[in-house]
């Protein structure tokens, strides 16, 4: 008679449930990102630069013939 010594399966060693933890942590950080990616591009899609340069100009009263005056001019240096 031969007496079977039987291993402990491989799913049950502490370094494959070290593997799979490690493993899940990851994919769970990968989900998180892609859906915090997401939302923050698709929160900036709806204001697109040119939509938001052009209203920038639009309501911008240039009086120095086309440069905007950053009160330079009416400031009186003592020299």
């Amino acid at each position: 008679a031969l007496s079977a010594q039987t291993e402990a399966p491989f799913y049950e060693e502490w370094w494959f449930l070290l593997v799979m933890a490690l493993s899940s942590v990851i994919l769970i950080l990968l989900v998180v990102f892609t859906l915090v990616l997401h939302g923050q591009s698709k929160k900036y899609k709806n204001c697109s630069t040119g939509k938001t340069i052009s209203n920038v100009e639009e309501s911008v009263t240039l009086d120095n013939g086309g440069f905007t005056a950053l009160e330079l001019n009416s400031r009186h240096l003592n020299i």
